[in-house]
């Protein structure tokens, strides 16, 4: 019989524990930068719509604020690391429970899948209006 400990080390990253999350969380670490800023902008909203804890807070740029002062600044060799934004969501995200996790999970990876067809659509005009030259 495995001991729970054994279980918990099999996993690198403490997403890894959630396939979906998994997959949504390397979906978008091979995003463009845009759609991780826009995405993570969404997972803190729907963070705080999940947990009331930040209620206090009037918008989104006074979370961010709130949380990046409670980072460890030696922390910084993540790829989500490289944007305050992008940092802030996972790490607010990483704090949730893990029921919460997997239902933002859902809505991430429906987001990221949402962001690259808005992109695809874009391309797709942009072509057409290009071959009409």
């Amino acid at each position: 019989m495995k001991d729970i400990y054994e279980e918990e080390d099999q996993y690198r990253r403490w997403y890894d524990k959630d396939p979906i999350l998994a997959k949504s969380m390397h979906t978008l670490e091979a995003s463009d930068d845009e759609t991780q800023i826009k995405v993570a902008l969404n997972i803190i909203k729907i963070i705080v719509e999940h947990n009331m804890a930040y209620s206090e807070y009037s918008d989104v740029d006074d979370i961010i604020t709130a949380v990046e002062d409670g980072l460890d600044p030696s922390l910084n060799n993540r790829w989500y690391d490289i944007d305050k934004t992008v940092k802030v969501a996972i790490t607010m995200l990483e704090s949730t429970p893990f029921e919460t996790q997997k239902v933002i999970a859902k809505q991430m990876a429906q987001m990221v899948v949402n962001k690259i067809k808005e992109d695809k659509d874009e391309e797709e005009v942009q072509q057409e209006l290009d071959s009409e030259e």
